[in-house]
This record gives structure tokens, C-alpha cells and sequence, in this order.
């Protein structure tokens, strides 16, 4: 694949031998990001789980701090004064077998969906098109509720969802380009810690094994993943295979 002038220009500035502290990983990040748009800020950890064991998955939920840097579209599925507090609260898109005719129909125009849990049987028919792309709604995360207020605020202010992939990967975002570096680390960190909370008991050795960040069209840098407090403080970057086996 043919990289671009820009592209290899920020490479060239990240030794790929190295693992840096986040604060100095966002750094190289900002300055390698386009200023033609404001890109998206993301990180990729490898962990150490057997994906293809129930008790071993990863997933859950987290604020933001400091939001995503995108306002989310937020489709509820639900009835009478459960769909009016989804409207009230700033729901995009609101219904019930009027939805579910448009997503079958092909409709895909939302980021997030929240339903009531009586109408969970119909969603659950939306399985094939939802669960791919991670919008199944699930109790874990808060989208299934009667409380369709709370879940559409969450959502706008900056919830995040995250969950492993079959390879044993997890991608989250953590705001974008033009944020500031002290709002990306910390909601980094905040990322971080709840990942960090939900290690699976069943799993064994080092839990995050390798960990990525990048801009969404930037090169990966890769992060010191034992580095999990204080990281807004300066630390040099270490050696990828001396990476302390922390986390």
C-alpha cells in the first residue's frame, strides 16, 4: 500500500523500536495528524485472553471526561412516556416497529442504540445487521433500560463502548486531534482503568499485551502499556521488549 508524502514524514519521527508513555505518544500523534480535518484519536490493545472462551470477553462501557469530540446519533427503541424522555433528553431517532421497517429496509444512519427491555424481542430480530457493528443493545452497557433519559445523556456526553474482536484486539477512541494533550491523556486513562477493572479472573499472565495509538490516518505508535498512573508526568520511552509486564 502506497503511503503518502505526509504520512511517511510522521513515520519517520516514531521509532517503531520504542514504547512511549502516553502523554509523549499523543504528542507524536497531534503533530502527525492532518490539518485538513480533525482526525480521530484511537487505540488498539492486544490482550491476553482466549477470545473464544465466554468467561475470557471483554466488554463494557466508560465516560469520557472530556466527551469523544463527536455527538453521537442515538436511535431508542420505545413507547409512550419511555419515548417522549428518549425526545426530551436529545434522541435523534425515536420508535418502535417504524425503526425496525427502516433498518431492514436498509437504514443504517445512527451511532448508538438504546431500547426499553419489552421491546427487546423485536430488536433481537435485528441481530445479523446490529451485532456486527457492535449496536446490539445489551443490559452490560446500559441500552437496554427503562431509564431511556440517562442512557440517550450518557451516550451524547462522551459514553464510549468497547469490546474485544475474535483476534483478541479492543479499539476505543479517546477524542480527537484538536483536543488537547492533558484531555487525551486523561481520558485515556480513564479508558484505561476501566478495561483495567474488568480483567477476566480466568485470565492468566500478562493482560494487555501490546497497545497501539494513532490518528485515523496517522502511523501507530506504540504505547508503554505498563504505564497505567501518573501519566501525565514526562517518562522516556523504553524498548518494545522491555516493556514491564505491568498491566
Amino acid at each position: 500500500m502506497k503511503r503518502s508524502k505526509s504520512y511517511r514524514a510522521a513515520a519517520e519521527k516514531i521509532d517503531q523500536d520504542l514504547a512511549y508513555a502516553p502523554l509523549e505518544a499523543i504528542r507524536l500523534a497531534k503533530d502527525s495528524a492532518k490539518k485538513s480535518y480533525d482526525e480521530t484519536v484511537e487505540v488498539v490493545f492486544r490482550l491476553g485472553i482466549d477470545p473464544r472462551k465466554a468467561d475470557q470477553m471483554v466488554r463494557g462501557t466508560v465516560n469520557l471526561p472530556h466527551g469523544t469530540g463527536k455527538t453521537a446519533r442515538v436511535l431508542v427503541f420505545a413507547n409512550g412516556d419511555k419515548a417522549d424522555a428518549a425526545r426530551e433528553a436529545g434522541a435523534d431517532y425515536v420508535g418502535s416497529d417504524d425503526m425496525l421497517e427502516k433498518i431492514q429496509g436498509g437504514w443504517m444512519d445512527f451511532d448508538a442504540v438504546v431500547a426499553t427491555p419489552d421491546l427487546m424481542g423485536k430488536v433481537g430480530r435485528l441481530g445479523k445487521v446490529l451485532g456486527p457493528r457492535g449496536l446490539m443493545p445489551n443490559p452490560k452497557t446500559g441500552t437496554v433500560t427503562m431509564d431511556t433519559a440517562k442512557a440517550v445523556t450518557d451516550i451524547k456526553g462522551g459514553k464510549i463502548e468497547f469490546r474485544n474482536d475474535k483476534h483478541a484486539n479492543l479499539h476505543f477512541i479517546i477524542g480527537k486531534a484538536s483536543f488537547d494533550e492533558t484531555k487525551l491523556v486523561e481520558n485515556y486513562q480513564s479508558a484505561l482503568e476501566e478495561i483495567l477493572r474488568l480483567k477476566p479472573s480466568a485470565s492468566k499472565g500478562r493482560y494487555i499485551t501490546k497497545a497501539v495509538l494513532s490518528t485515523t490516518m496517522g502511523p501507530g505508535i506504540q504505547l508503554d502499556s505498563s504505564r497505567v498512573k501518573n501519566l501525565l508526568e514526562e517518562t522516556a520511552p523504553v524498548a518494545v521488549d522491555e516493556v514491564p509486564s505491568g498491566a
